[in-house]
């Protein structure tokens, strides 16, 4: 039957001889990977960028600039690699479900809590080759008098399946002739024909059928968006990863149907850019089940605890080492829990991890209630734990003698959380100890 349909409509079009109702402008917004983050992390000097509050901001002001926008997103929404990535996750589906995205495509990382996980919110996902009924295998979305078909792929070689013993995908086909059908189909209906997958450009070129998509988004960079790319009659887009950009990309499609000319930006979401006020429930009520969490957490903690713990604490470093005490009271380290108190994420195990010592590990830090005296980036953080260095009198090490001040910064100090670290900028404002 759908063989049946291809070939009626494209005998249409070429009996007739009428230009395709799809000529015209089409403003297509784009986002690509959040890798489980509702807002990447804003604790660093430079502060953060993007985060679903910022991003609703943005896109409702395009909305009123264009109405007839599509919005659209590869997917890679969800990470399951803490304990909170799941609840977090849960959020971020709740969050850009008040977004109102026209399609999102499905990635294995969205399946990693099962396929229900992802269909209670009214999200449009999208999977042309993936086998559940709730996944729909296109969307055509027809606004302003254009229609844009929708598809995405999951690379069935990396079918959790075959990691775990199948030898074969379960869950994906990888016959392509379906696709490649449903394609042609829809630009044989005046669609522009978008296709998004996490395959880098060079294997979706050898592995899909593009003679029929106008659009291709292959998998996401690191945070920053690629330039586009024009090859023959295919547009590939490259979106950035954790939510902190959009692509903004503008289009002139000819009498054919095929994109004739475009425009392309990126749109950045700096702390400028206000939080949707329309969001605020939604943020509020996900602070609240993090800390909730995390305070059940905290007392399966205290009632696991006994015995002494490794740590110290400042204090003690200080009976022997004014000095630099003094300077490090004086640095931002020593208010950095006080800091995650100002923004409401003391609760969040993500951002508490480099806020104060030893958390997660044992006798480390709990909660300001059980111990306080951990709290902030203190001596142990860098040089490690100190109790049998305190007890020694000095004679027995700290745990982390032998490291170079660069490797202790590299706990916290990396990409994710400090993108513009630069040890020789940042050492100066703490220097102290033997390396002054």
């Amino acid at each position: 039957m759908k063989q049946q349909l291809i070939a009626w409509l494209m005998g249409f079009v070429l009996s007739t001889g009428v230009a395709w109702a799809g000529a015209g402008e089409m403003t297509i917004i784009y986002s690509g990977n959040t890798d489980g983050e509702l807002e990447p992390c804003g604790c660093s000097e430079e502060g953060n960028l993007g985060g679903i509050l910022r991003r609703a901001t943005t896109i409702d002001k395009l909305r009123r600039r264009h109405p007839d926008l599509f919005l659209v997103s590869s997917g890679g929404l969800l990470a399951s690699i803490s304990p909170q990535d799941r609840l977090t996750g849960e959020y971020i589906l709740k969050g850009l479900a008040q977004v109102s995205y026209d399609a999102l495509g499905v990635q294995w990382q969205d399946l990693a809590y099962g396929d229900e996980f992802i269909l209670h919110d009214g999200l449009h996902w999208v999977s042309s080759n993936h086998r559940h009924a709730g996944v729909a295998k296109e969307r055509l979305i027809r606004r302003g008098g254009q229609l844009l078909a929708f598809f995405s792929w999951l690379d069935p070689d990396k079918d959790p399946a075959i990691a775990m013993g199948e030898g074969r995908p379960v869950s994906v086909s990888g016959d392509t002739a379906e696709l490649a059908q449903s394609l042609k189909a829809a630009q044989a209906s005046g669609a522009l024909t978008m296709l998004a997958t996490s395959l880098p450009l060079a294997q979706a070129r050898e592995q899909l059928p593009l003679e029929q998509v106008d659009i291709l988004v292959i998998e996401s960079a690191y945070e920053e968006y690629g330039e586009p790319q024009k090859i023959g009659n295919l547009l590939v887009l490259q979106p950035g990863s954790r939510g902190m950009r959009l692509g903004h990309l503008t289009l002139e499609r000819g009498t054919d149907g095929r994109i004739a000319a475009f425009r392309h930006e990126v749109i950045k979401m700096p702390k400028s850019v206000e939080d949707a006020e329309r969001l605020l429930p939604w943020y509020k009520e996900y602070n609240a089940k993090v800390k909730e969490t995390y305070l059940v957490r905290a007392a399966q903690r205290r009632a696991a605890e006994s015995g002494d713990s490794p740590y110290a604490g400042e204090e003690a470093c200080a009976t022997c080492h004014a000095d630099e005490h003094d300077i490090w009271w004086d640095t931002p380290h020593a208010g950095a829990y006080d800091k995650l108190e100002d923004v409401n994420k003391a609760y969040d195990p993500n951002c508490v991890g480099c806020h104060t010592v030893g958390y997660d590990q044992p006798g480390g830090f709990i909660d300001m209630d059980t111990t306080p005296q951990f709290a902030g980036v203190q001596c142990e953080n860098c040089h490690g734990a100190a109790r049998e260095h305190v007890k020694s009198a000095g004679s027995r090490p700290v745990a982390n003698a032998h490291w170079e001040p660069q490797q202790m910064c590299a706990q916290c100090h990396v990409q994710k959380h400090s993108p513009t670290f630069n040890f020789d900028r940042y050492w100066p404002r703490i220097r102290h100890g033997l390396a002054k």
